[in-house]
């Protein structure tokens, strides 16, 4: 199996507080990744070890062959989990932006998955609803040609028809050998999109692997076996 992601013993602290507590998983190339667990469980901050803006406590963390740095954002395409466009900037100076930053940036896809939303090159963030925003924001980030795409909580903020462009979004415009990583607690909107899942609880990997194969294994629906193991 060719990897995209690796993590051995890795460990991330906070002071006291431990976030991430001696994670072992790999994460297969060429597939949709669900990031599954309730908040607080450590998902955001094992996607910032990934796309390199943190630094690990102890253990090790492999992203495209290259641990954190350089190299790997190269390959790397992050989206946080929250808005983090400046408002006075129009549609068309966000793409000269991310031309400058990312030579591997995609000007014709952005382009056109613009003109589907209607959202015009020389419209201001600030005259957009906070969905439109987060349109945006994945579009831009989604017109990047790489490896691998980690996106927090891409649909969080918005409302179920949004949700849908959303996922069409991803599905449709990601390269077929590259990997993106999903992390939400909205466990039903995705499921019917994801091929492999890894749940966290306080820090710990408590399941991971192929959907098909769990769903065979349990019986359950990923949405079903997420509400049983975080039931309260």
């Amino acid at each position: 199996m060719n990897t995209v992601l690796e993590c051995k013993n890795l460990n991330k602290q906070y002071g006291k507080k431990t976030a991430l507590k001696n994670i072992d998983l790999q994460i297969p190339a060429g597939s949709i990744v669900g990031l599954l667990g309730p908040n607080g469980s450590g998902k955001t901050t094992l996607l910032k070890l990934a796309a390199g803006l943190l630094k690990p406590s102890s253990g090790e963390i492999v992203c495209c062959g290259y641990k954190p740095g350089v190299e790997s954002k190269e390959l790397v395409a992050y989206q946080p989990d929250k808005v983090y466009l400046n408002d006075w900037m129009n549609v068309d100076q966000l793409i000269k932006m991310m031309m400058d930053f990312y030579p591997n940036f995609n000007k014709d896809k952005a382009l056109d998955m613009l003109k589907r939303l209607n959202i015009e090159p020389g419209e201001r963030l600030k005259t957009m609803s906070k969905g439109t925003k987060e349109k945006v924001q994945l579009i831009l980030t989604m017109s990047r040609d790489v490896n691998l795409y980690i996106l927090d909580e891409p649909i969080g903020g918005v409302d179920p028809a949004a949700r849908d462009y959303i996922l069409n979004t991803i599905i449709n415009n990601y390269k077929e050998d590259a990997t993106v990583i999903i992390s939400t607690h909205l466990i039903n909107d995705v499921e019917s999109v994801l091929n492999h899942i890894i749940f966290l609880k306080q820090g710990n990997v408590v399941r991971q692997g192929d959907v098909d194969d769990i769903r065979e294994e349990t019986g359950m629906s990923i949405d079903a076996l997420f509400r049983e193991e975080f039931k309260c």
